[in-house]
């Protein structure tokens, strides 16, 4: 399995699922090895193997480089564009430009690279040399199947299958249009090649399925919908003081385009109207809107009533839903969305967008198109005013997160791998 976070770093959502289904994993009889570009060595270990890919040297005393680069294809051939020139002289050029190409792969192979695995101005180099790796590790043999998660891995679980022979499954938790407006090619790219390559395609919700089918052009029969779960097994309960009188709604999680920050700020303004003395708001969470956010927030005059935190991680996002009374998320577009199964585990009524994939398999929260601030702000007030609403959503709302186990989502993957190494 090719991840590129595991907990206790992570920086998303992607990590943490990656650790629930492989312990669901384990619990099924899947014996899983999970490659990352760089552990840290404090990971949990329980019910996986991590490889540290920054330890893996791109050498196998039975594969020779020129074999290598045979299977794995990856290497760029410039175009060589030069006017008047022919035939015989061009493809003399081009192989020349082949072959210093390889020379300089050859001063890396045999050699280890070391990974940041973090999100940086590098992460396309590092992404194709994580590739050569995940061929390295692939050599070695003693698996039957290859799954790699979202694009940062495509190319290794590519790379992995083309030196193995063995089935690959690509897991879809985001595609490039959930991300923003802009569409990068690049990125495109290897996701349709991943989604092409692959033999199955999992997606996180029928949302996202949607989209691999439609506007990536797969093929419908190979393409499986496993919703995720999430796990609170030893998460203890948490003390939180709270030191206002006020209720809280919480907005957690990235502050980008994807998450509908804006929409929420809108609905404040709408809110604190109705009810300006009795509730604050609070966005927890860091991205590239942020400082947008924070001047929209001065724009409205709510500054007094309105709080950001910055990113939170581990104890301190359960203290965050322990001040909560309502958690919000009006994402323009997400493929699943795991953190109103958190709140509502914490006992916080959820209010989240229609175009959210989490919204296939709740019932019990309150759902809303993310344009509609005027149905946000309502939900928002309604779940202040009547506490018969929120403790209906509560009590319901803990008994049906509670019956979304990493076990059964993880039952449906090992399905998906059976039916991939079985070629049906």
């Amino acid at each position: 399995m090719f991840g590129w976070e595991f907990p206790p770093h992570i920086a998303g959502g992607l990590g943490t699922a990656c650790y629930g289904m492989t312990k669901g994993l384990a619990h099924n009889g899947v014996e899983v090895l999970f490659v990352m570009p760089s552990a840290s060595g404090d990971e949990d270990q329980s019910s996986v193997r991590i490889i540290n890919a920054s330890d893996v040297a791109v050498y196998d005393l039975r594969l020779d480089v020129d074999e290598f680069l045979g299977k794995v294809q990856f290497l760029r051939v410039g175009s060589n564009i030069h006017p008047y020139i022919d035939p015989e002289n061009f493809t003399e050029l081009v192989e020349t430009e082949r072959q210093y190409q390889k020379e300089e792969f050859r001063m890396y192979f045999r050699q280890k690279y070391k990974f940041s695995g973090k999100y940086g101005a590098n992460l396309m180099e590092e992404v194709s040399r994580y590739a050569m790796v995940a061929g390295a590790i692939a050599a070695d043999g003693g698996f039957d199947v290859i799954h790699a998660h979202d694009w940062l891995t495509y190319m290794a679980g590519i790379a992995a299958k083309r030196v193995s022979g063995k089935p690959l499954v690509i897991h879809v938790h985001a595609t490039e249009f959930d991300r923003g407006s802009n569409v990068n090619p690049e990125v495109y790219r290897l996701e349709k090649m991943g989604m092409d390559e692959a033999d199955k395609v999992i997606t996180v919700s029928n949302l996202t399925r949607n989209i691999v089918v439609n506007k990536y052009g797969i093929d419908p029969a190979k393409v499986v919908t496993v919703h995720n779960a999430v796990d609170f097994s030893g998460r203890s309960a948490v003390d939180a003081v709270r030191n206002v009188p006020e209720k809280v709604i919480t907005f957690l999680g990235r502050i980008t385009f994807q998450k509908g920050p804006e929409y929420f700020i809108e609905a404040a303004a709408k809110v604190l109207k109705m009810c300006p003395e009795g509730v604050r708001f609070v966005m927890a969470g860091s991205g590239d809107m942020m400082n947008r956010c924070i001047r929209q927030v001065a724009r409205r005059g709510i500054s007094d009533k309105f709080h950001f935190t910055g990113f939170l991680k581990g104890d301190d996002v359960q203290k965050m839903f322990a001040l909560s009374d309502v958690y919000v998320m009006p994402s323009v577009s997400e493929p699943f969305g795991i953190s109103p199964l958190e709140a509502m585990k914490s006992d916080v009524p959820a209010i989240i967008s229609k175009q959210s994939g989490v919204a296939e398999v709740l019932k019990y929260a309150i759902k809303v198109d993310f344009w509609d601030i005027d149905a946000l702000a309502d939900a928002m007030y309604a779940l202040l005013q009547y506490p018969a609403l929120s403790k209906v959503a509560i009590e319901k709302g803990r008994q049906e997160v509670d019956s979304l186990k990493w076990d059964n989502a993880a039952a449906k993957v090992k399905a998906v791998y059976e039916s991939a190494v079985s070629g049906k």
